[in-house]
């Protein structure tokens, strides 16, 4: 009876739920009732590379500075703050907005020119102002058109204003496309070098696996050393391990006896392999570089990172530094978000639709999104197929259901946007699922370890992240650590001595109180 009784409930708080239609965030009609129709303004402004245009209306529509140019540079941008405000003394003018169409990052200071004067800065989405203009002025594209369609886009609520926005949040958005572009160079290399490796040295690279060609392989260090197959036959497998020894680089016999076994069955290289030959070895040169220049970024990124509860998901197992810091960066702080529909309804998680009367069309992805926050999410999601047995046994059972792969991401994603969203606005970390979590500032060791980084920024990047975990987890992150400190290595500066402070701020005294807490932890 008790179960009915709540099923009978729920049905009935929900059928009297009122629903109630959205109205756009930039509504001003209460600020217009307060000063007036005729003293609030509304500064448009269509902007462009080098200038941009502007004009003032108030509410009703009365032009009370005709479009003015400006240029931009300091000086012009003052003399227009400065006729502004004259144009507000003028015509008592007591409240105001500026509405500033989007314009790739052209707007960009314009908009922190008006907001340094002091002025309520909003923007103008190009699709509202364009669906004001098409009514108006259907066949005639002005920049004095688009000033009336940014103005009747801004008075009706369209002029949105932007949520104020960490500098950690900016930085790790920078860090994170700036290491896109970087890794996108970097394949294009790769492809580059390749094919020249196979002209000067036929076959040579499809000893190795396609992925470890260029790391976690003797292949480039081989190949730098002895280009071409005969050096190789002179060289022998002896000389090629002395030369990977001084380069203090790790190698197997096997690995060796391979490739001098197909010195001896390698095709004629090209008449051109000896300049060929040198072009490869620039571009490993700016191979290596751009390596470098990549590792530096996400060393940056890792710093960043540790100062956003973002930091948390690295307790997911398959999610790590990379991941992490380029979902902050897209999707910014988890306070902007009333749930986690919303961080799918702007990454466009979601399919398209049409539908009127008895026609009901469905889609692919939705085509209107914020695209890079898409591929941050849909990043995090491939590496939870491929890492993390949860999601990849749902991938699994939607593979045998013949689920496009395609869908199969999207689903994971759309997922895992709510883990993110549970994780991060809750400050959690991953439980449940018969899954355990991985231990968050172990795994930021390793991250630095592996990109050779300095023990200072590494200790200091665990002590940044520390601030973030839960108590109830200071005993099951303390025991991998302490079980690091405890080995003896070489060095100047063992890593032993750094973690000592890390490791009182966990509560660790020994390592028998570690070993008789962690069975806590993992319940916990």
């Amino acid at each position: 009876m008790a179960t009915a009784t709540q099923k009978r409930s729920r049905k009935s708080a929900k059928a009297t739920s009122t629903r109630y239609i959205g109205k756009p965030a930039g509504v001003i009609q209460s600020r217009i009732q307060q000063a007036g129709p005729e003293h609030f303004a509304v500064i448009s402004v269509d902007c462009a590379k080098v200038r941009s245009t502007w004009m003032i209306c108030d509410f009703y529509g009365k032009v009370l500075v005709e479009p003015t140019t400006v240029e931009h540079r300091r000086g012009a941008f003052d003399a227009m703050n400065q006729q502004i405000k004259s144009a507000f003394k003028e015509f008592k003018i007591t409240d105001s907005i500026a509405a500033v169409e989007m314009t790739g990052i052209y707007h960009r200071p314009v908009q922190a020119s008006l907001r340094k004067a002091g002025l309520d800065t909003r923007t103008v989405h190009p699709f509202a102002s364009k669906h004001y203009r098409k009514p108006l002025h259907p066949n005639l594209k002005t920049d004095e058109n688009d000033l009336e369609a940014i103005f009747h886009a801004a008075i009706n609520g369209y002029g949105l204003a932007l949520l104020p926005v960490d500098p950690v949040y900016e930085s790790l958005q920078a860090l994170s496309r700036h290491r896109v572009n970087l890794v996108k160079q970097r394949a294009k290399l790769q492809v580059q070098i390749r094919n020249l490796i196979h002209q000067t040295m036929p076959g040579f690279a499809d000893l190795f696996i396609q992925h470890q060609f260029f790391k976690k392989s003797v292949a480039i260090p081989i190949a730098k050393s002895f280009p071409s197959a005969s050096l190789i036959r002179k060289a022998g497998a002896s000389v090629m391990a002395d030369s990977l020894r001084k380069q203090k680089i790790r190698f197997q016999s096997p690995t060796l006896e391979r490739i001098v076994a197909w010195s001896h069955t390698a095709a004629e290289p090209s008449d051109l392999a000896l300049l060929l030959s040198t072009q490869w070895q620039q571009l490993i040169q700016l191979w290596e570089l751009l390596t470098e220049q990549i590792n530096s970024t996400e060393r940056e990124m890792a710093s960043f990172l540790v100062k956003t509860p973002y930091v948390l998901l690295m307790s997911v197992r398959g999610i790590n530094v990379v991941s992490a810091a380029s979902l902050a960066g897209e999707a910014g702080p988890i306070q902007h978000y009333a749930s986690a529909r919303a961080i799918n309804g702007r990454a466009g998680l979601y399919p398209s639709r049409y539908q009127s009367d008895e026609v009901d069309c469905q889609g692919g992805l939705a085509r209107v999104a914020n695209r890079r926050l898409r591929a941050a999410c849909m990043m995090v999601a491939k590496n939870l197929i491929k890492c993390h047995p949860y999601y990849r046994g749902l991938s699994a059972h939607w593979e045998k259901q013949k689920v496009d792969p395609r869908d199969r991401h999207c689903r994971i994603a759309n997922r895992a946007n709510r883990m993110v969203f549970q994780l991060v606005g809750g400050r959690q970390v991953w439980r449940g699922k018969g899954v355990d979590r991985e231990a968050i500032l172990s795994k930021l060791r390793e991250f630095h370890r592996d990109r050779h980084s300095d023990l200072d920024r590494m200790i200091s990047d665990m002590n940044e992240a520390f601030s973030w975990l839960p108590k109830a987890t200071y005993a099951s992150e303390a025991k991998p650590l302490s079980e690091l400190a405890g080995k003896k290595r070489r060095g100047p500066q063992p890593i032993s001595d750094l973690l000592v402070n890390l490791l009182l701020r966990l509560g660790v005294r020994s390592q028998e109180q570690v070993e008789s807490n962690s069975s806590e932890a993992l319940e916990s």
